[in-house]
């Protein structure tokens, strides 16, 4: 399961814009605890806790035991985040309550490990197609990462989300038929050979302007024959 980590939090008796500003100037920033059948509560975190969980693979999944300073200590996850668009840094965090037996939805990486044969002795070219997948199941069953092993990939075949080796206590709901990885053949584009000794033809002259130098000579001379007459 996704390792549980601590984080502390205050009671945020005030709210609104200004108060969060001060809240922020302060090192702390305004969040929310709510869900698990307990009512929505008002906090002040440290963004330095949290940053570490929710930059990291396995923060959205991360089990985090929140204590409330004067009140209640809780298991949550994170659900939302707002960030500043410009330096990124953290402005508002929502966390949701859980309880150990209510089935959770959430999404984990995919991990390939080894070398797909179709690389190491085809030549191949191996793409990782889906790097994450959607599972249900209770808090404590959620996985860090789901492994799986590539090596026996040749060109051609392909590994599908059913193949995945997950626990019997956890259901996969992304489409079992999606591609996860799979091996390709190179693609070499072929060149046309040059052809020696044997130039472009100049294009042809059109008819017409053939036509109307023909025309033109013959003119000329016509009018040198009358002039050596007279």
């Amino acid at each position: 399961m996704a390792q549980a980590l601590k984080i502390d939090a205050e009671l945020r008796e005030t709210r609104g814009k200004n108060a969060a500003r001060r809240l922020r100037r302060s090192g702390r920033i305004p969040a929310v605890v709510y869900g698990g059948g307990g009512s929505a509560v008002s906090v002040a975190v440290d963004p330095r806790q949290v940053a570490p969980v929710l930059y990291s693979e396995a923060g959205h999944t991360s089990i985090l035991t929140m204590e409330v300073k004067g009140s209640e200590t809780a298991r949550v996850m994170l659900r939302d985040w707002q960030t500043e668009p410009i330096h990124g840094s953290l402005l508002h965090l929502d966390f949701v309550r859980v309880t150990r037996d209510t089935r959770l939805r959430v999404k984990v990486p995919i991990h390939v490990t080894g070398e797909a044969q179709g690389v190491k002795v085809q030549g191949g070219i191996f793409e990782f197609v889906l790097r994450e997948v959607e599972i249900e199941c209770l808090p404590d069953e959620i996985p860090e990462h789901i492994s799986v092993d590539v090596t026996d990939l040749t060109i051609g075949r392909n590994i599908r989300v059913a193949h995945l080796p997950v626990s019997p206590k956890v259901k996969v709901l992304t489409d079992p038929d999606r591609v996860v990885a799979h091996v390709v053949a190179l693609k070499v584009e072929e060149e046309k050979p040059a052809v020696e000794g044997v130039e472009a033809a100049a294009p042809a002259e059109p008819e017409l302007i053939r036509k109307g130098k023909a025309e033109e000579e013959a003119g000329e001379e016509a009018e040198k024959e009358k002039e050596s007459k007279s």
